[in-house]
This record gives structure tokens, C-alpha cells and sequence, in this order.
């Protein structure tokens, strides 16, 4: 498919005044009110086409300085511009739900941050879109870094992409061992019948192991094509997962526990390790990419998430980020 074709002559949208973050940052697009009357939900009913075709065009959009946006607001904005938020499963981060399938963006501790990934890569079915609202901006850092997954495609060396676009990579985890998440958290399930049918049904190898705890490894592609631009993008959790992105000293603290102990790795699709320089070459693409924009109360940033990956800054407390995700795709 032609991409260009999608956008030809494309017109504004009424009513708002459409702009950068600065001048130098293209992604995410933003949209304001020109007015103070402009009611965010009526303006998505009757421009949803125009602004999801402006979504694939930029990857994110930020709606900022609307009036009177609330968690309500929040939910009848992902249903208007998308569909019915999901449900948060095969999961891989500690997050709680707010209501009705929208949760805290996540619930790691505020000194750590989160490397960019798109969300529920690792998943045969995933979200195509993602929604973000800050309640509360963070007095210091905690800004949602973003980065756009073609740019990063095209950063990655040839030799790299031989080595990975053919086989896909391995992710392996190990469920119950003290660290990460528990299998009855990770599948939401508390019998074991459960997670093996779910497992079976989505392309994920299983074992339980004799002291209670679960092991699972599944293969998944690095390159996956956009159904809707048919563009590449580079969409795994290859390096997010990778123990070696931690940093030295974690990774060797980790190790030290034996790889087979591991919450999260990732390997080659054959099994064996993936070399800590192609890790930080595929880290450098990411950086070389990352942009980022201050939260303000009230922001919802709407992402097309196999066209843009996030992470999370470390912050002072207290911030509140909630998300939610929908129309999901399954690979096919």
C-alpha cells in the first residue's frame, strides 16, 4: 500500500489549532482547543476519521487544554476515536485497574524507568491504539518518552536485521521464583487448567516446574507490517526484555540467580544468547529516536501502538498516568 495516498490533501480539523511540542519535534502532534467552548468529545464524534488518519500519519496525538476533562472523559474518548478499552492480560508489569478496563499506566517504583516498547508486542493479539491521561503531572520528570518504530527500522544495521527479521527472537519467562510477576497475576487466572489452554491458543511453549513455579518461551517476529499503512515497523520486546538492558550491575545479579530463574530474557529464536553489543546497538536506535514533552494535567496522548513505542522517566512522586488500550489485532 501506498502511504502517501493515504493522506493526500488531507484538511484541517475544524475548531482546533493543530501544532507541535516545539518546532524541532514532530511527534506527537498537538491539538488545542481555539476556543474555550470546544468540548473534546463532541469534536471526536464528528471528526473521528480525520483525526485517525492523522494518527497514522504522525503515530500520536496530543489533545491538550481541553476543558473539563475527567477519567469519564478518558473512557468515552478511547470508545469515540476507537473502540471499547481492553481487558489488561498476558501481562507483564504490575498495574491496577482504575475502572472498567482503564488502569495506572504502571506500578513500578518512581526512581525506575521503563525502556520504550510497544505494548503486548510479545502477544499474538495486541492494541492497535493506546491511550494515556495525565490526572496528575509530576512536580520532576515522569514524562512518557516516545519514539517512532519506522525511524527505529531503519537505524538497525543490515547485519542485525539478517541475523533477527527471518527467525524472530525468543522470550522466556519464569513465573512464581520471588522476582516479577506471579503466574495467576501474569494470566489472571488461579488454576493451572486455565493458563495452559490460554498458552495452547496463543503459540506459547509451557512447563511446570516441581517446586509450583511455571517456565514459558515463545518465538515472535521483530518486524511486523502495519495492517492499516502496510508500512514495516520494528515491534518487539526484544531489547526491553533483554536482561542486558537493565544495566551491568542488575544483569549480573540477576545471572548470578541462573538463566532458567529469569522473570524476563530474551535469545535468539534457536535459544542461544544474543550478543550484548547487537543489545546496545538496538538501544542506541531506540535513543537516537526518543523524544519527549512535559505532562500537563488534563493531556490525553492517543498513540498508534505498533507506529510508536513508550516508556516512563523516573519522577518525583506524586504523578498519575492511567491507560487504556483497544482495537486489538492478531497476528496473522
Amino acid at each position: 500500500m501506498n502511504i502517501a495516498g493515504i493522506f493526500d490533501d488531507e484538511p484541517p480539523i475544524p475548531d482546533v489549532i493543530e501544532q507541535w511540542v516545539t518546532p524541532e519535534q514532530s511527534l506527537p502532534l498537538v491539538i488545542r482547543p481555539d476556543k474555550p467552548s470546544t468540548n473534546l468529545l463532541e469534536l471526536a464524534a464528528q471528526y473521528r476519521e480525520p483525526i485517525r488518519r492523522k494518527l497514522l500519519r504522525h503515530g500520536g496525538i496530543l489533545f491538550r487544554g481541553f476543558p473539563e476533562v475527567t477519567l469519564d472523559t478518558f473512557r468515552d474518548l478511547i470508545s469515540s476515536l476507537s473502540a471499547q478499552p481492553l481487558q489488561y492480560m498476558e501481562r507483564s508489569s504490575p498495574r491496577h485497574e482504575v475502572g472498567n478496563n482503564i488502569y495506572t499506566s504502571t506500578d513500578y517504583p518512581a526512581k525506575q524507568s521503563i525502556f520504550l516498547h510497544n505494548e503486548q508486542s510479545y502477544n499474538i493479539t495486541w492494541p492497535l491504539r493506546i491511550f494515556f491521561h495525565c490526572v496528575i503531572a509530576a512536580p520532576a520528570g515522569g514524562a512518557t518518552p516516545l519514539a517512532d518504530c519506522r525511524r527505529i527500522y531503519h537505524r538497525i544495521s543490515e547485519g542485525t536485521l539478517q541475523k533477527l527479521a527471518g527467525p524472530g527472537y525468543c522470550y522466556a519467562r519464569h513465573f512464581g521464583g520471588g522476582l516479577g510477576l506471579t503466574w495467576e497475576e501474569a494470566f489472571q487466572a488461579d488454576r493451572r487448567s486455565v493458563v495452559e489452554e490460554y498458552c495452547l491458543a496463543n503459540d506459547i511453549h509451557f512447563s511446570w516446574n516441581s517446586d509450583g513455579t511455571l517456565s514459558t518461551s515463545q518465538i515472535r517476529p521483530v518486524i511486523v507490517r502495519h495492517p492499516e499503512t502496510g508500512e514495516e515497523v520494528w515491534f518487539n520486546h526484544l531489547t526491553f526484555f533483554n536482561v542486558a538492558t537493565l544495566g551491568q550491575a542488575t544483569a549480573d545479579a540477576l545471572l548470578s540467580l541462573g538463566r532458567d530463574q529469569l522473570p524476563n530474557n530474551t535469545y535468539y529464536a534457536d535459544g542461544t544468547d544474543i550478543e550484548p553489543e547487537l543489545i546496545e546497538e538496538l538501544k542506541d536506535a531506540y535513543h537516537a529516536e526518543t523524544i519527549s514533552f512535559e505532562w500537563r494535567e488534563g493531556d490525553i496522548l492517543m498513540l498508534d501502538n505498533m507506529l510508536v513505542a513508550h516508556g516512563r522517566e523516573c519522577y518525583t512522586p506524586p504523578r498519575e498516568v492511567v491507560v487504556g488500550m483497544a482495537e486489538p489485532y492478531t497476528r496473522l
